[in-house]
């Protein structure tokens, strides 16, 4: 991964937050294909919202992967919890991308094994 760019707005982060952000979006390159570690970027946001509820650290994960943006957001109490929260979806945005890039589309099967379904008769 190339670019771990972390970034805060209404708050004033740590020196320990940011190197738990920057463990956790280094976590992350173990879960990228091979093929798109190279070119991958990395950005973490974080927010400070005094909206309705109190105050909310609000988290935000962009990862620029070949052909595709992922992104990641999650609101907490805290920044680490904000943290862990977004590396989470994250994750699992990674995970569906691979299986995009393995099967060559989105939907496993393609559109005519969802059109056969839906005509089949029903017992």
């Amino acid at each position: 991964m190339q670019i771990i760019d972390i970034t805060s707005k209404h708050i004033t982060l740590d020196e320990k937050s940011k190197k738990y952000a920057h463990k956790k979006a280094m976590k992350l390159i173990d879960y990228i294909p091979r093929h798109a570690r190279k070119s991958a970027a990395a950005e973490v946001k974080i927010v400070k919202n005094e909206a309705r509820g109190g105050d909310k650290i609000e988290c935000e994960i962009i990862l620029n992967l070949p052909g595709k943006r992922l992104v990641a957001k999650e609101s907490r109490d805290g920044v680490m919890a904000g943290i862990d929260g977004a590396e989470a979806k994250m994750r699992g945005q990674i995970r569906r991308y691979k299986v995009e890039r393995q099967s060559g589309g989105g939907r496993a099967g393609g559109i005519m094994a969802a059109l056969k379904k839906s005509l089949r008769r029903r017992k």
